[in-house]
């Protein structure tokens, strides 16, 4: 029973963790009418949530692993504490920077779940559990909806300090129903960063992660004050269609990762980024309020697809070091969200206009299309060499003069002779002598009419003992019908 709550569990706990993380963003428009905040440090202090909140989650991943996911929420939750009680409080730009810095912690706690909870479930389902914990970004839709409606009743600073009564709820919920019985992993953390900083594939995701996250963060804390600025709409309507916009993005999160369990999950990242691609083209030329709406609910249905398809990649790829790797991971989707509001409000300071930050961002989500299709064939290249190198069978591979070009392991075994003494030359050094000039001629006439070509053959090992080999060969065309290499495939069938 304990085992089977922890999933509603700590989805729960990553809504109060979001809502806390845009507690400001949620309610600037409130908090400007009592501190005086200049027009080109707005950005700053939505923005500073979100770099703790991003550096934070490699240590919470590593340690979600170390001590169990009920210990980091816990400690988490009273740690907040202290700032929404500061952020109540104070009455100053810097007051606000201060307490906003730490509000990060609600944004780490993202990393503590996806290092958990996949230890409950088979690895088949990991997509989709990941995608229902990520569902917890829907806390950023609760605060920037209903923390503006309260505020117009009992003003902002009460309203923050509701959010304490949240945090200790949540604290004594995790001490009673936390699962004390977790599976811990104890491997230490630079042995861990060791291990997976030199594999690029943890740096793809991580780009992918900082644009899909990224994007779905920087709308969040940017939109709302933006909608009030620009298009001059009533602050809880900008509430409610930035709500709508994490809404959307939040409840096709879990879908990503279902659709990933069961598609290839690169292809399905191909059509993110490039649905991420057209939408910010789309706002790029300053629409009106109607095509904007249109343009923003598209990055939100790519950003929530691909962030559930990027979190069942993750232990898939990597399994034992899957604590750290959702840590940095998760630390640059973060990161992806701290920069775009700032890059925005500086080209519109200097420009009047977003439409080349945004432009920006178009080329950026291009080139992360490029890249997925890119490492889909270098998947495709790996496997097909996985397969090469394993099969029991010897292999040679030569150009169409007969010039060996590859051979795997199980060649050298069988005959003796490593990959580097036989590349560039002809297949012949393995020649014993047995066969006459007519059996090569016959064979590759028939080679030359079918295309393969099969029979008994004796060659010689590098040591100089002859064995009976089963030889297969087959001629490898283009398109044109041109021979472009032949593939030889043996094994020994010497009489014992």
């Amino acid at each position: 029973m304990n085992k089977k709550i922890q999933l509603p569990l700590q989805t729960a706990n990553l809504v109060v963790g979001f809502m806390v993380w845009v507690l400001i963003s949620s309610l600037l428009p409130f908090i400007t009418e009592d501190i005086s905040i200049p027009p080109e440090r707005l950005a700053i202090v939505t923005a500073v949530p979100v770099v703790l909140g991003s550096i934070l989650r490699i240590p919470l991943g590593y340690y979600a692993n170390i001590f169990g996911a009920r210990i980091i929420f816990m400690i988490s939750f009273i740690l907040l504490l202290f700032p929404v009680f500061y952020i109540s409080e104070t009455s100053s730009f810097t007051g606000l920077i201060i307490g906003g810095t730490f509000l990060g912690i609600g944004g780490a706690v993202f990393s503590v779940g996806v290092t958990s909870l996949p230890k409950y479930y088979p690895k088949e389902k990991h997509g989709l559990v990941n995608g229902i914990y990520g569902m917890g970004n829907i806390g950023t839709a609760v605060s920037t909806f209903a923390a503006p409606v309260i505020a117009t009743q009992i003003g902002w600073s009460m309203t923050v300090k509701l959010y304490l009564v949240l945090l200790l709820i949540f604290a004594v919920l995790n001490f009673i129903f936390g699962d004390k019985q977790e599976t811990k992993i104890k491997t230490p953390i630079v042995e861990q960063i060791k291990g997976v900083y030199k594999n690029e594939k943890l740096w793809f995701f991580s780009l992918f992660y900082f644009i899909t996250f990224g994007s779905f963060v920087a709308f969040t804390v940017f939109l709302p004050n933006f909608l009030v600025t620009y298009f001059g709409l009533e602050k809880v309507d900008a509430g409610m269609r930035t709500a709508g916009f994490i809404v959307v993005a939040t409840l096709l999160r879990p879908v990503g990762g279902w659709l990933a369990d069961r598609f290839q999950p690169l292809f399905l990242l191909m059509g993110a980024f490039a649905g991420l691609t057209l939408a910010a083209i789309v706002l790029a030329f300053s629409p009106g309020i109607g095509l904007y709406t249109v343009g923003s609910i598209l990055i939100a249905a790519m950003a929530g697809i691909g962030n559930g398809v990027i979190f069942k990649l993750v232990p898939f790829y990597f399994n034992k070091q899957a604590g750290i790797v959702n840590g940095i991971v998760s630390m640059m989707g973060g990161l992806g969200g701290f920069f775009p509001p700032l890059l925005l409000a500086t080209i519109h300071s200097i420009t009047g206009s977003y439409s080349i930050g945004f432009m920006a961002f178009s080329q950026v989500a291009l080139v992360s299309l490029v890249l997925v299709i890119w490492l889909y064939y270098m998947d495709r290249l790996t496997l097909a060499k996985e397969v090469f190198d394993s099969t029991g069978q010897g292999i040679l591979v030569t150009s169409p003069n007969g010039t060996i070009l590859s051979v795997n392991p199980a060649f050298t075994q069988l005959t003796g002779y490593t990959e580097e003494e036989v590349i560039g030359s002809n297949p012949n050094v393995l020649s014993s002598g047995r066969q006459s000039k007519q059996f090569y001629t016959t064979m590759w006439s028939i080679i030359g009419e079918e295309g393969s070509w099969q029979g008994e053959i004796w060659n010689k090992r590098k040591d100089g003992t002859e064995y009976l080999e089963l030889l297969t060969i087959n001629a490898v065309k283009n398109d044109a019908g041109e021979v472009e290499r032949y593939v030889g495939t043996f094994s020994d069938i010497t009489p014992s």
